[in-house]
């Protein structure tokens, strides 16, 4: 119960920081923001930009360090983890036997754009994104459809 109200508590400060900063930039005449750089942008505009960066952070770092707590309290949730990873990594490697290197041209695919040349590694990554995420698309949609399929039937 104490652990609650310690939350709840903290949760109320970062929301009202949060609001208060927030508060500060609507007050603020939206083109004098826009004009004066050096100035308001730099005491009104900032100050929310880095504590959402930081509360982002924090909050990254605090689901990371939860998962892995629970990770280690349940050994059996360490099993099915390295099994999603492992099928992970297999996904990432056929993507990126998958993706090519080719040439990457402009709109008008009269030039190669730069950091675009045939046989670049950034091409091949970029590719093993796509297809990765084409992969788990398909993967997904397909359960989808299925669930979908299994409760109109109970229906």
């Amino acid at each position: 119960m104490k652990s609650n109200k310690i939350l709840n508590i903290i949760i109320t400060l970062v929301a009202v920081v949060g609001g208060i900063l927030f508060v500060r930039v609507l007050m603020q005449d939206e083109q004098a923001i826009k004009d004066n750089v050096d100035d308001l942008q730099n005491t009104v505009v900032s100050p929310i930009i880095s504590y959402s960066f930081w509360l982002f952070i924090a909050t990254v770092v605090t689901a990371i360090v939860l998962s892995l707590w629970s990770i280690i309290k349940n050994p059996e949730n360490l099993k099915k983890t390295l099994g999603g990873l492992g099928v992970l990594a297999v996904i990432l490697a056929i993507a990126y036997f998958l993706s090519d290197t080719a040439a990457v041209y402009d709109a008008n695919g009269l030039s190669i754009l730069e950091g675009g040349e045939e046989g670049s590694s950034t091409n091949k990554w970029v590719g093993t994104g796509i297809w990765y995420s084409t992969i788990l698309l398909i993967i997904a949609g397909t359960f989808f459809v299925i669930d979908l399929v299994k409760g109109l039937i109970k229906s």
